[in-house]
C-alpha cells in the first residue's frame, strides 16, 4: 500500500514599493511511501489444519451411512445365508485360562480364507466380546457389531478376493499382511483395491484378541473416492444384464 502527501510551502517576499506579501508555492512535492507487505505464518497452517478435520467429518459420515446401508439391505438377505456365516468353534484353553496364541492365530489365518471381513465368517471365540474394532474411518467395541457389519457389507458385494500375503508375530500381538479387492454392487459398478495390515492385539489374561486395528495402504479420500469412481464400461453390463 502506498500513500502519497504533498505540502505547499509558504514563501514571503516583502516588494520594497508596494509592501506585498507574496504567496509562493514550493514546487518541490514529497511523496512519503508506505508499503506493507508479509503473510499471515499461521493462515497457510490454519487452513491445512482445518481441511483435515472437513475430510474425517466426510469419512465418518460415509463409514457412518455404509453401516446403516448394510443394515438395510441385510433385511433382504436369506435368513439361511446369516446362519451358515456363524463360526462358534471352541477353542482349547490352557491351564493358566488362557487360549494357546498358536491356536488363535490359526484360526485368523482359515478366518482370512473364508474372506472374514466381508462375510462376517470368523471364528468368534477367538475375540473377545468387547474387542475394539477400528479402522482409518473410526473404532468401536463389540463382536457382534463387528460380524453384523462385515455380512453386513459383504452383502453389498458383487465378487471379492481377499489374500493374506504375510504373517509376523510379536510378543503382544500379530500383524497380518493382506491384499483385498471387490466389486460393489452398485448400480456403477465400482471396483475397491487396496493392500494393508491387520494388528491382532491379544488380551494377556484370556489369550484372546482384545484389539483388532485395520491399517489400509492408501489415502482415506482416495479409498472414498474409489467408491464413487464408476468401472470401465459399466453401463454396458447393465444393459447387457
Amino acid at each position: 500500500m502506498a500513500t502519497a502527501l504533498s505540502f505547499a510551502s509558504v514563501t514571503v517576499n516583502l516588494h520594497p514599493h508596494h509592501r506585498r506579501v507574496i504567496f509562493r508555492p514550493n514546487p518541490r512535492i514529497l511523496v512519503y511511501k508506505f508499503r506493507c507487505s508479509g503473510d499471515n505464518p499461521t493462515s497457510s497452517a490454519s487452513t491445512k489444519s482445518d481441511s483435515v478435520p472437513e475430510k474425517n467429518v466426510l469419512l465418518k459420515m460415509a463409514w457412518y451411512s455404509s453401516e446403516l446401508l448394510g443394515i438395510a439391505a441385510s433385511f433382504f438377505r436369506s435368513p439361511s445365508n446369516v446362519e451358515a456365516s456363524d463360526r462358534d468353534l471352541k477353542l482349547a484353553v490352557e491351564a493358566s485360562g488362557a487360549v494357546d496364541r498358536a491356536l488363535v492365530v490359526g484360526t485368523i489365518k482359515e478366518d482370512f480364507e473364508r474372506s472374514y471381513f466381508v462375510t462376517g465368517n470368523l471364528t468368534l471365540n477367538a475375540y473377545e466380546e468387547d474387542c475394539e474394532f477400528a479402522d482409518p474411518a473410526g473404532s468401536f467395541r463389540g463382536l457382534r457389531r463387528f460380524k453384523r457389519n462385515c455380512t453386513n457389507f459383504g452383502s453389498l458385494i458383487e465378487k471379492s478376493n481377499m489374500k493374506l500375503m504375510k504373517w509376523e508375530d510379536f510378543e503382544d500381538k500379530g500383524i497380518g499382511h493382506w491384499r483385498f479387492s471387490c466389486v460393489l454392487s452398485f448400480p456403477w459398478k465400482p471396483i475397491l483395491s487396496a493392500t494393508g495390515y491387520t494388528e491382532y492385539y491379544f488380551d494377556a489374561q484370556s489369550g484372546k484378541v482384545c484389539r483388532h486395528v485395520e491399517h489400509w495402504n492408501v489415502a482415506k479420500m482416495a479409498l472414498f473416492k474409489q467408491i464413487l469412481r464408476p468401472s470401465k464400461n459399466w453401463w454396458r453390463k447393465t444393459t447387457d444384464g
